[in-house]
């Protein structure tokens, strides 16, 4: 196991370091970030210019370009926002508490959601609570997020008054964009746990253990479900890298003041700094909610363990 999870770190690191070369490429072929720094440049500039490249380390090659930016992306230091003038680290740390909070409660909303009703699904197949499932999968997965965020406002924002219709200054603002935020989730997970249980439920083992008098419950939830985590565990970990990343469109339906948007004000005002940083950001999430998944794996498949 220990040389499992030793591979997956050793690919969590190369992934890591493929983002920071590619992020760095085309950082430099939008061009040069001194012309966004300073706007409106005259002959009289030239030597700014020179001292801000300097300061930078534009005036030197690519290769020591990418040394300064692998260190200061290791240390956190993404430069100053030329919007904001200051630094990039803490306006994307300010906004990541957002985020975080968002998304893990999307992210539980999912799985407490999700998880029983598929397991219930598989159970009753053909009844009444497997119909409301698969009605529940429907709609979270062809209903667009900002209709239904739109639609979650109106009823019990506006007609029923129960939650504010958006903003985190009360912490039933979370309530709406994260059941908004998590219902695709909660489709998919209850699909694939349904599809899991109803494969592990037929199969000979579970067959012998009724044989042998093994109550429902014991089959169920000892031996059908354990066996059948594997492929919800897998998806549960893109969608909590998913999730803790944010979702554009929940945080703009709600004015969720989250990474998502923030990425949006400063790809539209220029703002390489903090969006070379939210973009870090984004992978460090999805890097290391797929390697916790991995030791997750390790952890509860035992071909793996033993392998």
């Amino acid at each position: 196991m220990q040389r499992f999870l030793v591979r997956r770190l050793i690919i969590t690191f190369i992934t890591l370091l493929a983002v920071s070369l590619i992020i760095f490429i085309m950082a430099r072929a939008s061009g040069d970030p001194r012309t966004l720094m300073l706007s409106e440049l005259s002959t009289g500039d030239v030597d700014q210019w020179e001292e801000l490249g300097e300061k930078l380390g534009l005036n030197k090659p690519y290769y020591e370009q990418y040394g300064i930016f692998l260190r200061d992306m290791l240390t956190g230091n993404f430069g100053k926002s030329i919007k904001e003038n200051r630094e990039a680290a803490d306006i994307i740390w300010e906004r990541l508490v957002a985020t975080f909070q968002l998304g893990m409660a999307a992210f539980a909303f999912s799985l407490i959601v999700g998880i029983p009703l598929g397991i219930l699904s598989s159970v009753n197949r053909g009844g009444i609570l497997d119909n409301i499932g698969k009605v529940v999968a429907l709609i979270g997965q062809s209903a667009p997020p900002f209709w239904i965020g739109i639609m979650l406002i109106f009823f019990f924002a506006v007609q029923l008054g129960w939650v504010p219709p958006s903003g985190r200054e009360d912490w039933k603002g979370i309530i709406l964009p994260a059941v908004t935020l998590g219902w695709f989730f909660v489709a998919a997970n209850m699909r694939l746990v349904r599809s899991a249980m109803l494969d592990v439920l037929d199969s000979e083992y579970v067959k012998l253990a009724r044989a042998k008098g093994v109550s429902s419950k014991m089959i169920i939830w000892k031996h059908a479900l354990r066996n059948a985590l594997i492929p919800p565990l897998t998806f549960a970990g893109v969608t909590m890298g998913s999730l803790v990343a944010g979702s554009l469109t929940t945080e703009v339906v709600f004015a969720w003041p989250g990474l998502g948007r923030l990425a949006v004000n400063a790809m539209l005002a220029s703002d390489y700094p903090v969006l070379q940083g939210v973009v870090i950001t984004y992978t460090v999430l999805y890097v290391g909610a797929a390697f916790l998944v991995d030791v997750l794996y390790a952890y509860i498949d035992p071909r793996i363990r033993y392998t």
